[in-house]
């Protein structure tokens, strides 16, 4: 799962960036206001975590040129602003979940969890294919009950097929949402992965579609 991060605290950002990155998701860094927009208007986030006070266009404003083109994802505020007024105007802006300064740092993992989850339509912190099953709360796979260790990579290519369980994911989707947007998207790094997850999983769970991409479903699912 892919996050934009909008702080312009450089100590708060580099943290928040290391938070999520030790909770496998790929994150990116915008330090202003024009920047953040910019990213979050060009690029396919998961989720945006976005700070209010922020130089060259505040996140208020951000968040509503989002809404007004379009854009879905949901977005997690982060403010030292603790007034009714001001957080009734980020959620009427389309917030989707509200934390005040200071908070913890897992607690921001947790949110974005359960908000990536339900943007996705599931209601219930464990998503389950066939024998496979994601506690999304923990951020942990397993297998016929029995922990699957996968890689930061691996986890994230695995996470976003599981939320989207049923469907068929084109590789261009699955690399714009696992990956940050240095990487290099013309590499076979992709078919790696999948090749190194089917082998972890050890079952018929991932479908590769010809000409079209990949779908998790229960090998005796239709």
């Amino acid at each position: 799962m892919r996050i934009l991060v909008v702080e312009d605290e450089p100590v708060l950002a580099l943290r928040l960036q290391q938070t999520l990155e030790a909770a496998d998701f790929a994150v990116d860094v915008a330090y202003d206001g024009e920047e953040g927009w910019h990213l979050g208007d060009t690029e396919n986030y998961d989720a945006v975590v976005l700070d209010l006070g922020l130089p060259k266009l505040d996140g208020v404003s951000i968040l509503r040129r989002w809404r007004d083109s379009g854009r879905a994802f949901p977005v997690l505020i982060l403010t030292a602003r603790s007034r009714w007024s001001e957080k009734m105007a980020g959620f009427q802006a389309g917030a989707d979940d509200y934390l005040t300064k200071p908070f913890e740092m897992d607690e921001v993992v947790y949110r974005l969890r359960a908000l990536i989850r339900r943007a996705a339509g599931h209601a219930q912190p464990e998503l389950a294919c066939g024998p496979l099953r994601l506690d999304t709360l923990a951020g942990r796979f397993s297998l016929n009950g029995i922990p699957i260790q996968l890689t930061a990579q691996e986890f994230r290519i695995l996470s976003y097929l599981m939320h989207h369980a049923g469907k068929i994911v084109s590789r261009t989707e699955l690399m714009e949402h696992v990956y940050d947007r240095h990487f290099d998207s013309d590499s076979n790094v992709l078919e790696v992965l999948i090749g190194r997850i089917r082998r972890k999983l050890d079952a018929d769970l991932i479908h590769t579609v010809r000409g079209q991409g990949y779908r998790l479903a229960d090998e005796a699912a239709p």
